[in-house]
């Protein structure tokens, strides 16, 4: 059986609680949800503009994915959650620059009560590691 591994790089925000970047076990990686916070800073990016956050989002996503020896194209599933579904087509038009109709993983997006930090978007992601 595989030995679980967990993931910490510095090109994506520390954990701001008790849990971890991400962990990898049986060829899988699991991201926690990522919020738009710049990582050399751990301030939010974006000023309240959803597309902004999203992107910075996906960025941070990007980089746990890159050091777990993962990346979108190996993406599973998506989770989305959105402090206000208004704020949908602008996160998806992000989204979408990372995900085409060719590599798109199945998702959900669904809207929060509150997500951290007073954030609009959080995204994980489950990914295949080669």
């Amino acid at each position: 059986m595989s030995e679980r591994r967990i993931v910490s790089t510095e090109a994506a925000p520390a954990a701001i609680g008790p849990y971890s970047q991400a962990v990898v076990h049986g060829g899988v990686v699991y991201t926690a949800g990522q919020i738009p916070l710049d990582p050399a800073t751990m301030e939010i990016v974006g000023d309240g503009d959803a597309a902004a956050e999203a992107e910075q989002v996906m960025k941070n996503l990007a980089a746990v994915l890159a050091a777990a020896g993962s990346g979108f194209e190996h993406a599973l599933r998506c989770d989305v959650f959105l402090a206000d579904m208004g704020d949908y087509v602008a996160v998806n038009e992000v989204y979408a620059k990372y995900f085409d109709d060719t590599n798109a993983p199945p998702r959900f997006a669904v809207q929060a009560a509150g997500l951290p930090k007073g954030v609009k978007v959080e995204i994980a992601c489950i990914a295949a590691v080669p």
